[in-house]
This record gives C-alpha cells, sequence and structure tokens, in this order.
C-alpha cells in the first residue's frame, strides 16, 4: 500500500508540469494563429518578462506619436502654404460688343428664335410720326397681330429714340455707332443714309451669327394681318418685291429690303459676308440694289433658296394691293421724305378702321379701297 501511495505522489510533479507546458504551448499556438502579423512580435514578448514587453508597447506608443507629429506638420505646411500662395485671378467676362443685345434678343424671341425687328432715329418717334402710326397699325389688325409686338425689337440709332422708345414699349436696343448723327431725317442716296443703311444690314448679319432669326420690318410698314404664314418653311431669304412678276422664286422679281425674312444658317451668314463684301465691289450702291445685283450668284454658288413675297399679301405703294381682304402688309415704299410718307400712310389707317369696323358681308363685298391718289398712293 506504502509501496503504491509513493508510486503515486512522485507522478503527480510530472504530470502537473506536463499538463502546465501543453497548455501554455497551445495558448501561444492559439495566439499566433489569431494574429499572424504579429507573430515575431508577440513571441518575443511572450519570451522576455513583463518589463520587457511593457518597454516595447511604450517604443511603439512614442513610434505612432511621431508619426502624427509629422503627419500634423505636414498638414500645418501644407495650410500655410495654401493661406500663403496667391489666390487665382477671377476671368473677366468679354464684354460684349453690342451690350445688352443677346438679352433683348433673348426675352423678345419666339420659341424657335425668331425676332421682329424695325430701326428707327428720333426724326420718326415723335408723337404723331411713323412709330405711332406702326403701333397703331398692328393694335386695328386682324386675327391676333397684335400679339406679335411682343415679339418686336426697335432698334434705335440715337439716345432720344432710345428713350421715347422705352416709354412706349418693353423690347428696345440702342445701337451705338460713331461718325453718323442719327437724330434726324436721312436723305433717300445722301452720304449719312448710305452709311444708315449699310449699318443696318450689317447688324443684321450680327443676328444671324448669334443664332437668330428676324422678320425686319421698316417703320412705315403698316401691319394689318400676319405676314408669317406666306413666308415658305423652305425659303432661307424671303423679301418683299417692289414688283412682283408672279412666281415667287423667280430672280427677275424686284426686291425690297423693307420686309425682309432671314434664317440662320450657314449659307444665310455667308450670305450677308458678301453682301456686305458688295458694298465696296459696287460703291455707291445702297443695300437692296446691292442685294439685287448678287442674288444670281448668290443662289448659284451657295444653294440659297429666295422667295419673293407676293405683293396681294405683302404690299406697298409700289405694286399696290387694293384687296383689303387679303393684304397682311403695307409699306410705304416708292416714297420719299417723311412728310410725304406721314400724309398718305394715315389715310391708309382711316381706310382700314372703316373696314375692320363694318359688318363681315360689307367686308367681303370688296368696296373698300384705298383713298387714291395721294403724295405717293395711287
Amino acid at each position: 500500500m506504502k509501496g503504491d501511495a509513493g508510486g503515486s505522489s512522485s507522478i503527480s510533479p510530472l504530470v502537473s508540469f506536463t499538463l502546465g507546458a501543453a497548455m501554455a504551448t497551445v495558448c501561444v499556438l492559439f495566439f499566433m494563429s489569431a494574429s499572424p502579423g504579429r507573430r515575431l512580435v508577440d513571441i518575443a514578448a511572450w519570451s522576455h518578462n513583463n518589463g520587457t514587453a511593457a518597454q516595447q508597447q511604450q517604443h511603439h506608443l512614442r513610434s505612432v506619436a511621431d508619426a502624427d507629429d509629422v503627419t500634423a506638420s505636414d498638414a500645418g505646411w501644407n495650410a500655410t502654404a495654401a493661406v500663403a500662395a496667391p489666390a487665382p485671378a477671377p476671368v473677366k467676362a468679354v464684354a460684349s460688343a453690342y451690350g445688352d443685345l443677346e438679352e433683348v434678343l433673348a426675352r423678345a424671341a419666339m420659341a424657335d428664335r425668331t425676332v421682329i425687328m424695325t430701326q428707327i432715329n428720333a426724326a420718326w418717334t415723335k408723337p404723331g410720326s411713323l412709330l405711332d402710326l406702326f403701333f397703331e397699325s398692328f393694335r386695328s389688325g386682324e386675327g391676333g397681330v397684335a400679339r406679335l409686338l411682343d415679339h418686336l425689337v426697335i432698334v434705335t440709332m440715337d439716345p432720344a429714340a432710345y428713350a421715347q422708345c422705352q416709354l412706349v414699349h418693353q423690347h428696345c436696343y440702342f445701337l451705338r455707332t460713331t461718325g453718323v448723327d442719327y437724330r434726324g431725317e436721312k436723305f433717300f442716296m445722301s452720304k449719312d443714309y448710305l452709311e444708315m443703311m449699310w449699318g443696318r444690314n450689317k447688324f443684321q448679319q450680327t443676328i444671324v451669327e448669334l443664332g437668330y432669326n428676324f422678320l425686319f420690318t421698316d417703320v412705315d410698314v403698316m401691319w394689318f394681318r400676319d405676314p408669317f404664314k406666306h413666308i415658305a418653311m423652305g425659303a432661307d431669304i424671303a423679301i418683299s418685291s417692289d414688283v412682283f412678276i408672279g412666281d415667287p422664286y423667280s430672280l427677275g422679281n424686284f426686291p425690297n429690303g423693307g420686309f425682309l425674312f432671314v434664317r440662320s444658317c450657314p449659307k444665310t451668314i455667308d450670305f450677308y459676308r458678301h453682301w456686305q463684301a458688295g458694298r465696296y465691289r459696287f460703291f455707291g450702291k445702297h443695300e437692296q440694289d446691292v442685294f439685287n445685283l448678287i442674288k444670281h450668284e448668290m443662289v448659284d454658288s451657295l444653294d440659297i433658296s429666295i422667295q419673293f413675297l407676293d405683293t396681294k399679301y405683302v404690299s406697298g405703294f409700289c405694286q399696290l394691293s387694293k384687296d383689303l381682304n387679303k393684304i397682311c402688309t403695307l409699306h410705304a415704299n416708292c416714297c420719299v421724305g417723311l412728310g410725304a410718307k406721314l400724309h398718305d400712310l394715315r389715310n391708309v389707317l382711316d381706310v382700314w378702321r372703316n373696314y375692320t369696323a363694318a359688318p363681315v358681308l360689307e367686308k367681303r363685298s370688296g368696296k373698300f379701297q384705298w383713298k387714291v391718289p395721294g403724295i405717293c398712293i395711287h
């Protein structure tokens, strides 16, 4: 019995040591497998005393702190550099040579970027002058033509005309020019008259270059009905006629630039460049004569479509439409002098007012006729 007891007590320390060592080994292996990236460091820490492990931990914390100091220092340098670096200069907007033109066009344009334009100076804006008659024709017109005033841009040639325009209309533009005093009446074919007409032509070129279609109308054109319905969809240019010979696409028609529709496209921009160049090719001619001289070569070289408007609908004193049931506009062309135009156009509006006030059957009877002869109208 003693022998058995002694054997048992001699084995117990050995078993205890073996079991303790095994458990320690398992713990180390488990720790290594859980953090493979730290195996060498952790094994070294496990094989030394606790003081050594604490020293390593402090060393690690100092390394992290040093890295943070470097990062903070870099950030501070970057912030200082950002403050010290000069701010980029602001980009200056390039001022348009035409001032607020694009703003005025955008406000007045129809959905398809079409505007109606007329051009005036101070002599034509005085109370009772052509601008008043022009507005009255729209307001006494038929078929809702008055609504087209919402799309009318009045281009003024002098400060007085601009100031007067702003009193009576919402879309006014002051075209600043040099070298010519535009306040007074410009007599047909005078030097100032030619300068004004060619300046108008250059301005029209600018409109199509900006991507807008336009219908230009002289202020001595009376608007009774909407003329857009008579402008062909396929026409690049539609122009009124002093003399219409029956075929709207015949180049034998005689054009009048006082009523002119131009669709913005590369062909019409090229047309205007050639038209402007014609001023020097045919020195002393006004723009309407030059149009007539270059129209054949432009149709051939640019494949441009020019429609000449029937004087039955888009009429003038040169070739007068007597059918008030069909006429859309009436131009005081073939008439020289502001006084003569005012006299005859006042009579035209008197007849038109009587016509619009009459019963439908009376209108259709065809009894209403213009007062002829006048100073120009015949």
